[in-house]
C-alpha cells in the first residue's frame, strides 16, 4: 500500500452561496422523495441519460455542501488510506510524538515502511471511537461522583 493524499477543498474554494443553493435543491429532492432508493439526476437537454447515484452518495454530498456553504472546507479519505504519523496525529488533534506513544503501547495497529509508521485511516477512527466511548464514561463517572458528594 502507498500514502494515499485525501482529497480536499479548502474553505473558500467553492462560492459558498452556490453550495448552499445546491444543498438547498438537493435537501427539496430528498424530502419530496423519501425512501432508499437511488437518486435520478436529469440533464436540461433532451436526449441526455439520466447520472443514477446511490441515496448514500447524495446524502454526504449533500453534508459537504452544508459543510462548503458554512465557509468549512471538506476532506474525503477512503477508510483503507494510510496515514502518515502526522496526518494521524492532525487527524485526532494530538501531538506527533503523543500519537507514537500510543502506536508503540499497541492502542492503534501500524506498520512501518522502512522506518517509517503508516497508520490506516479506519485503524485510526476505530481507536478514536474506543477513546470517545470511554471519555463519555469517565464524564458519566464524575457526574455521578459529583451528585453523590453533593458537589453541583
Amino acid at each position: 500500500m502507498t500514502v494515499r493524499t485525501p482529497k480536499s477543498l479548502e474553505p473558500g474554494k467553492v462560492d459558498a452561496q452556490e453550495s448552499a443553493r445546491a444543498l438547498r435543491r438537493i435537501k427539496d429532492y430528498l424530502a419530496t422523495h423519501p425512501g432508499t432508493e437511488d437518486v435520478r439526476v436529469t440533464g436540461e437537454l433532451v436526449g441526455d441519460e439520466a447520472l443514477v447515484l446511490p441515496r448514500d452518495v447524495v446524502t454526504m454530498l449533500a453534508y459537504m455542501l452544508a459543510q462548503l456553504a458554512e465557509g468549512r472546507g471538506v476532506t474525503a479519505m477512503p477508510s483503507h488510506a494510510e496515514l502518515t504519523t502526522r496526518q494521524a496525529a492532525d487527524i485526532l488533534n494530538v501531538s506527533r510524538p503523543y500519537l507514537i506513544g500510543l502506536l508503540e503501547a499497541g492502542k492503534i495497529p501500524y506498520r512501518l515502511v522502512g522506518r517509517h509508521r503508516r497508520v490506516l485511516f479506519e485503524d485510526l477512527m476505530a481507536y478514536k471511537q474506543r477513546s470517545d466511548v470511554e471519555s463519555g464514561r469517565a464524564a458519566d463517572d464524575l457526574i455521578a461522583l459529583s451528585e453523590d458528594l453533593d458537589l453541583y
